[in-house]
C-alpha cells in the first residue's frame, strides 16, 4: 500500500464529533462519537497503526444521548467530555469510573477574558461572515491570529489587532464550511471540511509563524553561502491549496489532526466514514529541509 494512502474506516451509525486524544503523544488516537436516533449511541476509540496502515478499534457505549461534540483531556489520557442532546447536558466521562455532568447554556460565540471572576468580552468582528459562523480556530504558533469558516462557503483569516478586515480569505468549498484546524506543529498547514463533501489542505504560508522558511543562526550563514546556488533553486511556497480529498460521500462535520504526528490527520462525514490522511511527502520534506 501507497504511504500516502487514505485509510478509512466505517461506523455503524451517523457521526459528527471527532478528536484527537490530546494526551496521547506515543499512539495515533482519535475519539468518535455516533448520533444515532433508535439505538444506544457509541464512543469509538481509534488507534491508527502507521506502520501497517491498520486501525484497531475500542467501543463504549453512550447510552444518555446524540453526541454533538467530544473533547479530550490535555492532561489525562482517560477523561473526556460529551455534549449530547439531552436536556442540554455535557458530560466528563473517566474511563473505568463513575461519571458527572453539569448543564450547559447555548450562546453566541465571542472571545472572552476572566476579569474579577466574571467574562468581560475584549473584542467582537461585526459580520464575520455573510451567514452563519459555524467554527473557529486560534493558531497555536502566531499570536492574535485566527481562522473562522461558515455558511457562506469562505475561510478567513484574522488578526485580532485589527478586525476590520480579514487578512486572507478562501473561497474552494461550494457549501457550509464546518471547521477549521491549524496543524499545532507547522501552522500554515490549514484543513477544512465542508458540506460538499470535501478536505482540503491549504498552504497559509504567508501569515504562518515562519513566512520565510526556519530562522537561522549567525553560524549557519556560512554554510548558506557555500550552498548559495542550491538555495537559489528551491523557490519559496506560496499560498495554495495543497490537496483535495474526496474520499466522504456525505457531508464533513469534523477534521483535526493527530497529536502524535503532525503529518497525519483525520476527518469524518454524517454517514459515519472516517477517513485518515496524510500531508504529501513532497510538502513534508519541503517544510522540513
Amino acid at each position: 500500500m501507497e504511504d500516502d494512502a487514505p485509510v478509512i474506516y466505517g461506523l455503524e451509525f451517523q457521526a459528527r464529533a471527532l478528536t484527537p486524544q490530546t494526551a496521547e503523544t506515543d499512539a495515533i488516537r482519535f475519539l468518535v462519537g455516533t448520533q444515532s436516533l433508535k439505538y444506544d449511541n457509541q464512543i469509538h476509540i481509534i488507534d491508527f497503526d502507521d506502520e501497517n496502515n491498520i486501525i484497531n478499534k475500542n467501543v463504549l457505549l453512550h447510552q444518555v444521548g446524540e453526541i454533538w461534540h467530544i473533547s479530550a483531556s490535555p492532561a489525562d489520557r482517560g477523561v473526556l467530555a460529551t455534549c449530547y442532546n439531552r436536556m442540554s447536558c455535557g458530560n466528563q466521562w473517566e474511563m473505568g469510573r463513575k461519571s458527572f455532568h453539569w448543564p450547559i447554556t447555548i450562546s453566541c460565540c465571542g472571545i472572552y477574558r476572566k476579569a474579577q471572576a466574571r467574562l468581560c468580552q475584549i473584542y467582537c468582528i461585526e459580520n464575520a461572515h455573510g451567514q452563519l459562523v459555524r467554527d473557529l480556530d486560534f493558531n497555536p504558533n502566531k499570536q492574535y491570529y485566527l481562522a473562522s469558516c461558515g455558511d457562506d462557503c469562505k475561510v478567513k483569516f484574522w488578526d485580532t489587532r485589527n478586525v476590520t478586515e480579514p487578512v486572507k480569505t478562501l473561497e474552494e468549498h461550494s457549501h457550509w464550511v464546518w471547521n477549521v484546524r491549524y496543524n499545532h506543529s507547522h501552522d500554515q498547514l490549514v484543513l477544512t471540511g465542508s458540506s460538499d463533501s470535501r478536505v482540503i489542505l491549504s498552504n497559509m504560508v504567508s501569515i504562518s509563524s515562519e513566512p520565510f522558511g526556519h530562522l537561522v543562526d549567525d553560524d549557519d550563514i556560512s554554510d548558506q553561502e557555500d550552498h548559495r546556488s542550491e538555495e537559489k533553486s528551491k523557490e519559496p511556497l506560496q499560498d495554495n491549496v495543497i490537496a483535495t480529498y474526496e474520499e466522504h460521500e456525505d457531508s464533513v462535520y469534523a477534521v483535526d489532526w493527530s497529536s502524535a504526528d503532525p503529518w497525519l490527520f483525520a476527518s469524518l462525514s454524517y454517514d459515519g466514514r472516517l477517513v485518515i490522511n496524510r500531508v504529501p511527502r513532497a510538502l513534508k520534506y519541503h517544510i522540513l529541509l
